[in-house]
């Protein structure tokens, strides 16, 4: 299946979304680019928006909607680093592309919540895991939340592609991402409905691309 129809089946299920189609796409080829240059994806937001970062990361990171298998070049590889383990190994890892949720580390974050500026939890992960390779989703239904504005920030600081979700209005995460999709609800429980089906779609493009 060619990527974009992943994106107009979106469209077909929820018209709704019709006028985001454009912005999807364009979040889409920034992300293409990124994981053709190698580069990996980082995700942040609160809440429920936290929840969906993670759920981001869950998608790429492993299988999603069609099978990932290792080359037979890496499997017969793992048959001879380990001639106990390799036959499973190799049959069982997935092709994987690169994401991690800066909601995590448990550690890190309250080390520096408590030793810093709790609100650039997200900031300063940026700094460390970003690389001009790579891009940012940052996840907001105000648009304004301050710990994700201010990894967005960090995220230009690096040159990485940065890319949001959040309602109608955009807030002022709107001017600092390369393209905003702003889902068209100004209720936190309905933006939050509408940002899944989005990623989802975005995964299986990305999925179709790499692995289809």
């Amino acid at each position: 299946m060619n990527p974009t129809k992943h994106l107009e089946e979106l469209v077909q299920r929820y018209p709704v979304l019709s006028g985001c189609r454009e912005d999807i796409q364009k979040a889409y080829e920034l992300l293409l680019d990124t994981y053709q240059r190698k580069g990996i994806l980082l995700v942040c937001g609160n809440g429920g928006s936290g929840a969906d970062s993670e759920h981001i990361v869950g998608e790429l990171m492993k299988e999603f909607a069609i099978r990932r298998p290792l080359p037979e070049k890496e499997q017969e590889a793992l048959k001879a680093i380990s001639p106990e383990h390799g036959e499973m190994l190799g049959k069982n890892l997935q092709g994987a592309l690169p994401a991690i949720p800066l909601t995590g580390s448990i550690a890190l974050s309250t080390a520096f919540a408590n030793d810093a500026v709790p609100e650039l939890v997200f900031a300063q992960q940026v700094y460390g895991y970003g690389t001009l390779e790579s891009s940012l989703i940052g996840i907001s239904t105000s648009g304004n939340s301050k710990n994700v504005i201010y990894a967005l920030e960090t995220a230009r600081l690096k040159g990485m592609h940065t890319i949001g979700l959040t309602g109608a209005s955009g807030g002022k995460m709107k001017s600092l991402c390369d393209v905003c999709i702003c889902v068209p609800s100004d209720c936190t429980p309905d933006i939050q409905e509408l940002h899944l089906p989005v990623y989802h779609a975005l995964c299986k493009m990305l999925e179709e691309a790499f692995f289809g």
